[in-house]
């Protein structure tokens, strides 16, 4: 793939994200029962006492399929987000969701299947889907000599359609970045930067909003505000799309994930779904000449290649003070114990450790390996 031309698409595709009116609206104020556009609105709550009121599904894939030359990126997948949800797209290197991510947004064309983002084709209706829709890129080549005022403001200078009156105060305000408005982006921390970047996406009160590992480069505390921004958003009625590499952040922030792998999706559903079929874990480093563990601890245990003792369990207060039993009764130290319940990382590399489905084919540009 021409990587400039790539390059010139995307400046081209972030420009088309400023505003040209505001048509957002806000499910979560919608009455449970009530319609927008003919679909009846559901209200649900997740795990974390979050309530989604779902009037539609808002983004949509049938059987979609992206190839670059003989490499097949994506290999057919099916994939859904409703209204009002967060929704982490996560994948193991080389998996296809920065692919499928650019075709969602419209940046490229599917080769097969189906692909509808809030009643549109992502691709044909690309200008008219950008009026209604946020894009926060991997990286957006920021102007260094700017503030981030004049940012916003050339921003919106530049894209047609956009209010000539944007209140850029507000904006930087939404993404805690107000206090810097008049630093040269230059002087800005990377964390800051990202923030800018997502402030653009915001301009246009977008419905949707698509957010391409949006705290990279930013520190433990910075990750932590921007988490509240987006909760924020989410709370105001937004449906974002995200991916990040961090599982505490899908962990913490989605309603629903998938996890893809070789071109394919690999699981989806909610978090508690996911990790259903997990085990609990419990380890720890057991001293030499230890004794036998009972019986129904030994059937689940294993040692890894250090020494250490991981049992995997379904029952873990029950295993656990079996265990704390035994190395009572037996004076045996469990130096570094740890007991864990199951979790999304358990889950990717489970998914991460199989098989790749696009082996056979080789990757000859990094076009392919993303």
């Amino acid at each position: 793939m021409d990587t400039t031309s790539h390059t010139d698409q995307t400046t081209s595709a972030t420009a088309e994200q400023a505003v040209r009116g505001s048509s957002s609206r806000s499910p979560a104020t919608l009455p449970t029962g009530s319609a927008e556009g003919g679909a009846v609105s559901t209200a649900t709550t997740t795990g974390e006492g979050h309530q989604l009121h779902i009037d539609s599904v808002v983004l949509s894939a049938r059987g979609l399929r992206c190839r670059y030359g003989r490499f097949e990126a994506v290999r057919g997948i099916d994939l859904e987000v409703r209204r009002g949800e967060l929704f982490a797209l996560l994948g193991t290197n080389g998996a296809g969701k920065t692919t499928t991510l650019e075709t969602l947004e419209g940046q490229r064309s599917a080769d097969d299947g189906d692909v509808e983002v809030l009643g549109l084709d992502p691709r044909a209706d690309r200008r008219a889907l950008a009026a209604r829709i946020g894009v926060m890129f991997q990286a957006s080549g920021l102007p260094g000599d700017l503030t981030p005022g004049e940012v916003l403001d050339v921003w919106t200078r530049l894209v047609p359609g956009a209010p000539r009156h944007l209140d850029a105060a507000a904006v930087l305000d939404r993404v805690d970045l107000g206090h810097r408005a008049e630093v040269r982006v230059r002087q800005l921390s990377g964390g800051e930067r990202r923030r800018l970047e997502l402030a653009l996406a915001l301009v246009n009160d977008p419905e949707l909003i698509f957010l391409d590992e949006p705290t990279t480069a930013m520190d433990p505390e910075a990750r932590q505000r921007t988490w509240r921004i987006l909760e924020d958003l989410r709370a105001e009625g937004a449906t974002i799309v995200l991916t990040t590499h961090y599982l505490e952040e899908a962990e913490a922030l989605a309603d629903r994930l998938a996890i893809m792998h070789g071109g394919h999706l690999a699981t989806t559903g909610t978090l508690a779904e996911m990790v259903a079929s997990q085990h609990a874990t419990i380890t720890a480093r057991l001293p030499d000449d230890t004794p036998r563990l009972p019986s129904p601890l030994e059937a689940n245990a294993a040692q890894d290649a250090s020494g250490r003792l991981i049992v995997s369990t379904p029952r873990l207060q029950d295993d656990l003070s079996e265990l704390l039993s035994w190395a009572d009764t037996h004076g045996v130290h469990l130096e570094g114990l740890q007991a864990a319940d199951a979790s999304l990382a358990q889950v990717f590399h489970r998914i991460a450790d199989s098989s790749p489905a696009n082996e056979d084919v080789t990757i000859t540009s990094q076009e392919g390996a993303r």
